[in-house]
C-alpha cells in the first residue's frame, strides 16, 4: 500500500488551476490561430510575463493540454477539439461553471458543520448580473455537449407543446425544436435568467418555436394542454418534497398520454456510486438550499407517487454521467 492516491488527491486542484487558466488567458485559441509558437512569442501575444507563461505552457505539457517539440508550443489533439472556443467539441464555455464554484469547494468544511451552502443562489441566479450571465452561457454549452446524447433518448415526434421547467438558456428547447418542426416549446425560468436565454434563442434562430416564460417553477402554475415536460439538470437543486410536488404539477399540466422527461445526475441506492454523482451532490449542497443528487429509485418512486405509469431510468451512454427517465400520464 503506497500513498499516492493519498497525494494525488490532494493535488488534483493542480490541475484544474492549470487549465481554467490556460483556457481564460486563450492559450488553447491563440495557438489554434498561430499554429506552434514559442513561450516568448506566447507571452507577447497575450500580454503576459514571459516566466510565468513559460512555467503555464510546461505545466499544460504535463498535462497533455499542449504539445512540445524542442521551444514550440502547440494544442494537444484533445484541446484542439474541446477547449478551442468554436471548435465541434468546445466544452471552454462549459468549464467556466467549474472555475467559478472552484472558490466555494475551498469551504466544504464549513457546509459539513452548518449544512447551509456556503455561497447564495440568488448570486448566479440574478443578483450579481455578470455572474448570472456567465453561468447561463456555461449552461448553454453544457447544454450543446449533452444535447446529442439526451435527443437520442427522447421522441417528440407526435408531441406539439413542451414545457422547459428551469430551462436556463434554452438549449434543449432549441435542439428538440429543430429536430421537431410541429413542435412548439416554452422555457420556464427566473426573469434574470431567461433575459439571457431570449438573446440565445434569438441567435440560434428559434424564436417562432420557442418562448420564454418568466417565473419561479415551484409557484408558477404551468400552462395546460402540454404533450411533454422535460426537468432537464435541474431537479438537484431541490429537496423530495419540491421534486414529488414539481412532478404532480407536470402530470396535472399534461394531456392524456403525455410524457414527462427528466435528465440529470443520479446515483444508486446508497448515494456513493457513480463517484461523479456523489461528488457533485456536494458540488450541488455549497451552492444551493437544498442541492444534492437523488438516487434513480428514488426518481421512480415519486415518479408512481405522482400518478405515472411506464416509468423508464436509465444510464445516457458514455461517457455522459447522466441518467434519462421517462414516464407516461394515463391515457384516456
Amino acid at each position: 500500500m503506497r500513498p499516492d492516491r493519498i497525494i494525488g488527491m490532494a493535488s488534483a486542484f493542480y490541475d484544474s488551476c492549470v487549465l481554467f487558466a490556460a483556457s481564460d488567458l486563450g492559450i488553447f485559441a491563440r495557438l489554434a490561430e498561430s499554429g506552434p509558437a514559442d513561450a516568448r512569442t506566447l507571452a507577447h501575444a497575450l500580454d503576459l510575463d514571459p516566466r510565468g507563461a513559460r512555467l503555464l505552457l510546461d505545466a499544460c505539457v504535463a498535462l497533455e493540454l499542449l504539445q512540445k517539440d524542442a521551444d514550440l508550443y502547440s494544442n494537444a489533439a484533445e484541446s484542439s477539439l474541446f477547449l478551442v472556443p468554436g471548435a465541434p467539441g468546445d466544452l471552454s464555455g462549459a468549464i467556466r461553471y467549474n472555475r467559478d464554484v472552484y472558490p466555494a469547494w475551498g469551504q466544504v468544511k464549513a457546509l459539513a458543520r452548518s449544512g447551509r451552502p456556503v455561497e447564495k443562489p440568488e448570486f448566479h441566479l440574478g443578483q450579481d448580473p455578470q455572474r448570472t450571465r456567465t453561468f447561463v452561457l456555461s449552461m448553454h454549452y453544457r447544454a450543446l455537449a449533452i444535447g446529442r446524447a439526451v435527443l437520442g433518448e427522447i421522441d417528440l415526434s407526435v408531441c406539439r407543446k413542451l414545457l422547459d421547467v428551469g430551462g436556463g438558456p434554452g438549449t434543449y428547447s432549441v435542439l428538440c425544436a429543430r429536430e421537431n418542426p410541429g413542435l412548439s416549446c416554452t422555457v420556464l425560468d427566473l426573469p434574470d435568467v431567461v433575459a439571457v436565454a431570449k438573446e440565445l434563442i434569438q441567435q440560434q434562430g428559434c424564436a417562432s418555436q420557442v418562448t420564454t416564460l418568466a417565473g419561479d417553477y415551484r409557484s408558477t402554475d404551468f400552462p395546460g394542454g402540454l404533450d411533454a415536460v422535460n426537468f432537464f439538470g435541474m431537479l438537484h437543486q431541490e429537496s423530495p418534497e419540491s421534486i414529488l410536488m414539481l412532478l404532480k404539477k407536470a402530470y396535472a399540466a399534461l394531456n392524456p398520454g403525455g410524457r414527462v422527461n427528466v435528465m440529470d445526475l443520479m446515483t444508486d441506492c446508497t448515494h456513493t456510486k457513480p463517484k461523479f454523482s456523489a461528488l457533485f451532490a456536494v458540488n450541488m449542497a455549497l451552492t444551493t438550499d437544498n442541492g444534492w443528487v437523488f438516487s434513480d429509485s428514488e426518481l421512480t418512486q415519486w415518479m408512481h407517487e405522482a400518478g405515472f405509469t411506464d416509468i423508464s431510468v436509465k444510464p445516457l451512454p458514455p461517457p455522459m454521467p447522466h441518467s434519462f427517465a421517462t414516464a407516461r400520464k394515463k391515457p384516456l
